[in-house]
Parts: C-alpha cells; structure tokens; sequence
C-alpha cells in the first residue's frame, strides 16, 4: 500500500512537470545531481507549513522560526527544504512573500520516496527574479562579514550556535555516550 502510494506521488509530480514542459514553461533550474532530480518552476503561495496541518496560522507565517511551504492552486502543499546556499534551507528567501503568491524556479527530488524541492529562484507576482541564496548574505551580515569572506562562504564551519553545540555534543552528537571520533 506504502510502495503504491510513493509511486501514485512520484507519478503524479512527472506529469505535473511534464505538463509544465509542454505548456512551454522553461526552467532556470540548475541541475545539481540529486537523485531523481527535475527541473520545475511553477507558481504557489507561501505559507506556513504548520498553518496548513493544523490551522494554527500566525499571520507572519511564524517570523521565519516555522517551516515554510509552497501552496499550489490545486491544493498541493510542496516542502522547499533547500536554497542555492550550502547546508541552507528556503526561509531567508520565502518569508517576505508570506501568504504571498510566488513563481519559484529550482529542482524536484525524490529520495526514499520523499519528494522535496531545492528553491534556487524567486519571483514575487510581478516582481523581479532573485537568487535564493539570501541565507549566507544575511548571516554575514548579523557579523559584519561581507558574503563573499571566506568566513561566511563557510558559515556552517564558523558558526557560534554550530560550534557551541559541537562542544557540548562532539562532532557525532555522541560525546554524552562516550563515542567520539
């Protein structure tokens, strides 16, 4: 039953792109080699994800400190759970538009049956095209750094709350249980 429900969504998202391919609809998406990776750019609203699960819906789609989702016309809740910047999630780059409608550009995946998508572009309604990569710039930013220091560049390597959290759990999250590397 599991096997042919994944299989029924992962259909479904074909022919959802494949209609998007044939209505002429051209993506900017660049490939990054994920598995079962496919182009899409497709037109949604931001939303908080827990406001679409539970009705529990802040009017600022939880200040950025919620998932957020892209909600399509027909009801389809998709799950940005990337941007173009290394080890960054979407947020930075939806939460402006919240309970906004949106033309994202960027990659569907499947992997294990969980079909998510990588927001590498963004397009308010009849606004301009940005990069979805405002995480690192913001980060740099919070630290006086420009976007382009190699410290920012690495931001997953020199970040305080990342750092704390390594010293108190080790690399592995073990260290409580006596397993370091």
């Amino acid at each position: 039953m599991q096997a042919h429900r994944t299989m029924t969504r992962f259909i479904a998202a074909l022919v959802f792109v494949g209609s998007m391919a044939a209505a002429g609809v051209a993506s900017a998406a660049n490939s990054w080699g994920l598995p079962d990776e496919v182009e899409a750019r497709f037109d949604a609203k931001v939303t908080d994800v827990l406001c679409v699960l539970s009705g529990d819906c802040p009017e600022d789609c939880g200040a950025g400190n919620r998932l957020l989702g892209l909600l399509q016309d027909d009801g389809t809740l998709v799950l940005p759970l990337k941007n173009a910047g290394p080890f960054t999630g979407p947020t930075v780059d939806l939460i402006p538009f919240c309970n906004q409608r949106v033309t994202v550009d960027g990659l569907f995946t499947t992997n294990y049956g969980i079909t998510t998508f990588a927001v590498q572009f963004v397009r308010p309604e009849g606004g301009k095209w940005r990069g979805a990569n405002g995480f690192v710039r913001q980060w740099a930013k919070e630290r006086g750094l420009e976007a382009k220091d190699k410290k920012a560049r690495r931001w997953m390597r020199n970040d305080e709350a990342i750092l704390e959290l390594i010293e108190e759990q080790g690399v592995l999250g073990l260290k409580s249980e006596g397993i370091t590397p």
